[in-house]
């Protein structure tokens, strides 16, 4: 493990990666499905909280997998074995999801020790790779030493958080403090001992199959709500409306990120990493709620929600704003321009979305909501088709310089 070479031509996700990524298929599906029963319920705090608390968990361990692996993949025994480990882990910690979200629904001691366990499991394996690169990797020893020592001690602390079992209250504040120890990690690693040589072009591809996964959870949402007017109804209107606007809304989102010249800006500008990585945390968290939106107007399709139509429709829209909103600012802070054709396009993609849930409100029905929402990534394509293009192609000569 002696680093890769930062400037490989060609450098794509390798199939160990592409399997990798599977056992997040089953995470994510596993913290929608309990975020969804939990909104349908009207829970809604209880709902985010472990919806956050749980998409951490999965997309951080996903992260610094990710960048390590674009440094130091050398796809030898140790680190296939390590992987498989991480794998472990990633499906031990959504076995435990339930009984977390059921704990935190129930507002009494926080049951998370499976999830914790599973964590761990992930980040100790990441730890002994990192151990391997620091004697692999002279030169850049320092850096792996301390990520070493930062993701060991955080580790330490989530033991701890878990055998003292303090109150849900106190629960939630060490939570915050040791996620922002987490993400402070690589930011002093690559600081304190040189940056670590990932290929810019290999981590935009692998966050673009991310994105792909957990646009996935919106194409399963869609088919539960297809089933549920089928169904109660069978194959009518409101069965094709479901199925063309959620179908439009997966796909839409699609475009709209990979109109993001990532790779390219990261070549040049391997600085903006962090922002751009960390940004991601909204993007994936946004997809995967819209996932658990679209499941959320399956309960009330079957009748079996204990909510109305337009809040949960509420479910789907809210995510699909956050999701523009990250994406408009991720993409503004990787070209660090302010382009003012940006704030008209991203006022555009919200309209939909408040017709949306004007038009359930008035007696709309679910189907009509969907596909209204589903026109919120279609402003933002149209528009960059049309005149975004030029502007793009103008801010990257400037960026490439």
């Amino acid at each position: 493990m002696t680093g890769r070479d930062p400037d490989e031509p060609h450098r794509s996700a390798t199939p160990l990666e592409l399997f990798f990524d599977l056992v997040f298929v089953a995470a994510f599906s596993a913290a929608g499905s309990q975020t969804a029963h939990l909104l349908e319920l009207g829970h809604f705090a209880a709902a985010t909280a472990g919806f956050v608390f749980a998409i951490f968990a999965i997309a951080w361990a996903w992260i610094n997998f990710t960048w390590l692996a674009s440094a130091y993949d050398n796809d030898d025994v140790f680190f296939r074995v390590a992987t498989m480990v991480v794998m472990i882990g990633v499906i031990v910690l959504a076995l435990g999801l339930p009984e977390a979200f059921h704990s935190i629904d129930e507002g009494g001691e926080l049951e998370n020790g499976v999830v914790v366990i599973g964590y761990v499991i992930m980040r100790v394996a990441v730890v002994a790779l990192w151990i391997r690169a620091a004697r692999h990797d002279p030169p850049r020893r320092r850096a792996a030493l301390a990520y070493v020592v930062l993701v060991s001690t955080a580790q330490v602390g989530w033991i701890l958080l878990l055998v003292a079992n303090p109150p849900l209250s106190t629960v939630f504040i060490a939570w915050i403090a040791l996620v922002l120890y987490e993400m402070a990690g690589p930011i002093i690693a690559e600081r304190v001992g040189g940056r670590t040589p990932w290929h810019p072009h290999h981590v935009a591809e692998r966050y673009g199959l991310l994105v792909i996964i957990t646009l996935g959870e919106i194409v399963l949402g869609t088919i539960l709500a297809i089933s549920a007017v089928v169904e109660e109804q069978g194959w009518d209107v409101e069965a094709v409306l479901v199925t063309i606007g959620g179908t439009m809304l997966a796909f839409g989102l699609w475009w709209v990120y990979f109109v993001m010249p990532s790779g390219a800006v990261l070549a040049r500008h391997r600085e903006r990493g962090f922002v751009w990585g960390y940004g991601h945390l909204a993007i994936f968290g946004s997809l995967a709620a819209t996932g658990a939106g679209l499941h959320v107007a399956a309960y009330v399709i079957e009748g079996t929600a204990h909510i109305d139509d337009t809040t949960a429709l509420l479910t789907v829209v809210v995510p699909v704003g956050v999701f523009s909103t990250a994406l408009f600012t991720i993409y503004s802070a990787l070209l660090r321009e302010f382009d003012p054709f940006h704030i008209l396009l991203y006022v555009g993609s919200i309209l939909p979305l408040v017709a949306a849930v004007m038009a359930v409100a008035a007696g709309a029905s679910m189907g009509i909501g969907i596909v209204i929402t589903s026109l919120s990534p279609l402003v933002v394509i149209i528009g960059y088709e049309t005149i975004g293009h030029r502007h793009q192609a103008a801010a990257l000569e400037r960026s490439l310089r």
